[in-house]
Parts: C-alpha cells; sequence; structure tokens
C-alpha cells in the first residue's frame, strides 16, 4: 500500500478511537508537544476534527501539556546537549511551543539557576576541551570556541565571559 493509499483511508476514518490510539503510539517513544502530536496526526491524513478531539481528550487526561514540555524539553538541553538561550527559544519554537510559555519556563529557568546559560556554555567547552586544546595558536583556540557557542545559542557576552574563565589569557 503506498503512502496516499494510507492517507486516503485514514481520511476515511470516523471512528476517534482510532486517531487517539494513532496519537498514543505517537507519544509513546518520548513526551512531545500538542503541535507536534497536530502536525503528525494531521499529514497522516486524519480528519482535523478528530485530531482536535484526540488533542483534547489527551490534554484532559494530562498527556499533551505544553508547559510541562518545555520545562522537559530545557533540563534535558541543560543535562545532555547544552544550549544557549536563543538556541532553547528557537527549538521550541519549532516544536510549536507558544512564545509566552517558552518565556515563563526560561524565567523559571533563570530563577533556578542564575548563571544557567554560562553553566551551560562551560559544559560545552568542557565537552569539547580536547580539539580545542590540539589547536596550538590560542587565538584560533578562542576563537574556534567563540564559534562554537555561536552556534549552539549563545549569546556574545556570556561567550566571551566564559571563554575568559575556561581559556584564560591564552
Amino acid at each position: 500500500m503506498t503512502h496516499a493509499e494510507r492517507r486516503a483511508r485514514r481520511a476515511e476514518v470516523d471512528d476517534p478511537q482510532v486517531v487517539l490510539d494513532a496519537a498514543l503510539r505517537f507519544l509513546e517513544a518520548r513526551q512531545r508537544s500538542t503541535a507536534e502530536v497536530r502536525r503528525r496526526l494531521i499529514t497522516a491524513g486524519y480528519r482535523s476534527d478528530l485530531v482536535e478531539g484526540a488533542i483534547n481528550r489527551l490534554s484532559e487526561l494530562g498527556m499533551l501539556d505544553d508547559e510541562a514540555f518545555a520545562r522537559a524539553w530545557l533540563e534535558s538541553r541543560d543535562r545532555a546537549r547544552p544550549r544557549g538561550e536563543r538556541a532553547l527559544r528557537r527549538e521550541l519554537a519549532l516544536k510549536g511551543i507558544e512564545r509566552q510559555i517558552v518565556d515563563e519556563r526560561l524565567e523559571e529557568r533563570a530563577a533556578d539557576a542564575p548563571d544557567a546559560d554560562a553553566d551551560a556554555a562551560r559544559r560545552l567547552l568542557a565537552r569539547h576541551a580536547r580539539s580545542l586544546e590540539r589547536v596550538a595558536d590560542p587565538r584560533t583556540r578562542r576563537q574556534r570556541a567563540y564559534a562554537l557557542l555561536a552556534r549552539n545559542g549563545f549569546d556574545s557576552e556570556t561567550a566571551t565571559t566564559v571563554i575568559g574563565e575556561v581559556l584564560g589569557s591564552s
């Protein structure tokens, strides 16, 4: 069966439980945002009224919560793949999280850990310390460290400060 045929069959579905089951399967792997689930179900070919019904039901059950998703995403990023605030904002926006929720979660992150961005930048530089140490020229080493931090969404002030702490005047 081709992709188009599967989509056509899904468009004919009248049973809300079928759409709810599809959403639950999508949520099995990891927590998702409401927009991700909506996009996945619509793309799969399900009718939008049934998709909205499934999303409402999952929200009622507490299985779809954009605030909890954003909080978990930020915690995960801080722990496993350090990113600066700019990158975190962009990632959450791509996940379909409303700007107000992103602002609130980032304010919460800053209140919990005032130096969260600087700490994340330090961890990222520590992770890449070996490759940076191989660069003989101190100026080039600092430029590479700066580029690494910039690519990962750290602002220039944070990058400059942390590079000064980590690499010193080298």
